[in-house]
């Protein structure tokens, strides 16, 4: 394990390292989180009991983690970063869109989830919530300028912690009798059913952006299988498991979903309280340095066609710096209820992360079917040109067709409505920028002025 000195740049065969396994301790352990457990409380929130809610669950978790899990078997292939690849489809210049989207996706994130882990902080140490923001981001950014070997690591031994810890609390919940009902198939909402399994999916597509990053530097022959059974298996499992219990919890617990750290507190009994508060602040270690990583990513990536700046250690710490800062600045100066509103913007702006997710995929695997000029990538003159308006165009209108059907706690679309509440949105976001980019694609590459190369180191 060493300090990382590649940014967005391609990882030479030299450099490759490591194994496919770690990708499963890696999205097993930022899964096995609070959040998760919220997220599953959720379902029962909205109307469905128990049974409904674990089926939900588990069908929007094998579907999502799909074209997630299908992401990552792309980083060994190409060995460059996951928004990078964006330049192929998008163009150097155009690429910059879906940039700037997933950049302020990434700030909304640590802002927010700096307040839940600074509050643990506190209620175990007694100190101001604003030194508690500020020692979590300290932590998460040194964790995220070491890099990603640092980041792997950590996540393999976070995870063998969760798993033991979470055992205890599920068999303590699992002790507690159900209430009536709870399990009865009969009682089936089928908007309430459609819309958590559209909130779980959309869980799974928003790690497209970033989830390559983990596995660029595993050796290009590394099997395409075994990096999507890892990835796959490793975030399925654990979030599975996570929102089925946050499903359990609120159908035990009363009020559950409006506080949870309290509701777990309850579980384990007052004398064990403070692990709930560590397992929140663990939980941000193994998931905060990802979102630091990850942005400063997208700002080297959105830079570098114009400034011609190299992602370097020390180029890598500074702007890593600015962003930390920005996100420790935000949750300490704004009110509480305008984070709760950028909390909610942050969940509508997920789904403009779907048409991306389309685009990229079916370029990758039906279109140039991982055959790329590497150089190319970072050439604001290379055959991929400045912009590819097929895919911004395609893009744009994947956003647009979602709104109808989007169903979020700032907006409800027409079509959601007329359904009484069901949210196919990430349906619609993944099926019509696919058929938009497909064929005006694969008629502008047949033609015979456009070669597609090799992969080069």
């Amino acid at each position: 394990m060493k300090i990382e000195k590649y940014s967005i740049d391609h990882i030479p065969k030299n450099e490759r390292h490591g194994s496919p396994k770690s990708l499963f301790t890696i999205w097993f352990g930022i899964n096995m989180q609070i959040v998760a457990i919220v997220m599953g409380a959720l379902a029962v929130v909205l109307g469905l009991n128990l049974f409904w809610s674990i089926i939900a669950i588990v069908i929007g978790n094998l579907v999502g983690a799909i074209f997630m899990a299908y992401h990552s078997a792309q980083g060994p292939k190409l060995g460059i970063p996951q928004m990078i690849q964006s330049r192929a489809q998008f163009g150097v210049i155009g690429a910059i869109l879906p940039l700037i989207l997933v950049l302020i996706m990434y700030i909304g994130f640590s802002s927010t989830g700096a307040v839940l882990n600074a509050q643990a902080v506190v209620d175990i140490v007694p100190m101001p919530l604003t030194l508690a923001i500020v020692i979590c981001h300290c932590i998460t950014f040194a964790i995220a300028v070491y890099g990603y070997d640092l980041i792997h690591a950590i996540n393999r031994y976070l995870s063998i912690v969760f798993t033991v810890v979470f055992l205890i609390i599920t068999f303590l919940a699992l002790k507690m009798p159900l209430p009536a009902h709870s399990l009865a198939i009969s009682q089936f909402e089928a908007p309430s059913f459609l819309l958590v399994v559209s909130i779980v999916a959309t869980w799974q597509l928003v790690y497209a952006p970033y989830v390559a990053d983990y596995s660029r530097y595993l050796p290009e022959n590394t099997s395409t299988r075994k990096t999507f059974a890892y990835t796959y298996f490793g975030t399925v499992i654990s979030c599975i498991w996570m929102m089925s219990l946050g499903a359990l919890l609120a159908i035990l617990i009363p009020d559950f979903s409006d506080n949870p750290t309290v509701g777990l507190s309850m579980l384990v009994g007052p004398q064990f309280s403070i692990v709930i508060d560590l397992l929140i602040i663990l939980g941000g270690i193994a998931a905060g340095p990802l979102t630091f990583y990850g942005a400063f990513m997208s700002v080297i990536a959105t830079l570098e066609p114009f400034t011609k700046l190299r992602g370097t250690p020390k180029v890598r710490f500074w702007l890593m710096f600015i962003i930390v800062v920005v996100c420790t600045v935000i949750p300490i100066c704004v009110q509480s209820y305008f984070l709760d509103f950028f909390s909610n913007f942050m969940n509508l702006l997920m789904y403009s992360m779907v048409p991306w997710t389309a685009i990229n995929l079916v370029d990758f695997y039906f279109l140039r079917k991982s055959k790329y000029n590497i150089s190319d990538i970072f050439d604001v003159n290379g055959q991929y040109g400045r912009y590819n308006w097929i895919a911004i165009f395609s893009y744009i209108v994947g956003v647009l067709v979602e709104i109808p059907f989007v169903n979020t706690t700032l907006f409800e679309g027409a079509i959601a409505k007329a359904l009484g509440g069901a949210d196919v949105a990430w349906i619609v976001g993944l099926i019509v920028p696919s058929l938009l980019y497909y064929y005006p694609m694969r008629r502008t590459l047949n033609k015979p002025k456009t070669t597609i190369h090799n992969v080069e180191s």
